[in-house]
């Protein structure tokens, strides 16, 4: 009987520990939520919706387009992977598809007078050549980039190798 008695003391006594918890959680929570009250009526926080209610819509700003010139840029040192000249905004390039290989892989380019994909792209990590592209190469935008005459956005002091001779 002893035993019983003191089981359920203990588990009363914890019972107790966690309905104290609890409260003690609300009241903070309570607190903080009031806290963060004053100080949004203060001007202290702002919504990252701005003086939008939320139930009207915020619509997102107009992104600058992609600014592109006839031709191309020179390559600006040996080895340089070439700009893309085109808009890509919107190209599906994901292990599944790559739009880039309906123009630029053999033979389509023929028929889209499209520059050809470089052999080195057909060829694997261990040397051997393939018939399609290699997997490490299926990403074209980790080193092709759209050219544009956008404005640096960082300092930069740049020169080619040209240049430099």
């Amino acid at each position: 009987m002893y035993k019983i008695i003191r089981r359920y003391s203990k588990l009363t006594a914890l019972g107790v520990l966690a309905v104290l918890s609890l409260v003690t959680v609300t009241a903070l929570s309570l607190h903080g939520t009031e806290k963060a009250m004053a100080q949004q009526a203060a001007g202290g926080v702002q919504s990252l919706r701005g003086e939008t209610d939320i139930p009207d819509d915020n619509i997102a700003p107009v992104l600058p387009r992609q600014d592109t010139q006839a031709g191309s840029f020179e390559r600006a040192y040996r080895q340089q992977p070439p700009l893309i000249p085109h808009k890509i905004d919107g190209y599906q390039i994901d292990r599944a598809a790559n739009q880039c290989m309906l123009c630029h892989d053999w033979p389509y380019n023929v028929d889209q007078g499209a520059p050809k994909i470089s052999e080195t792209h057909y060829v694997n990590r261990d040397g051997v050549a393939l018939d399609e592209v290699s997997p490490r190469r299926w990403f074209c935008t980790q080193c092709h980039v759209p050219q544009s005459n956008a404005r640096e956005l960082v300092k930069n002091d740049f020169k080619s190798a040209v240049d430099l001779e």
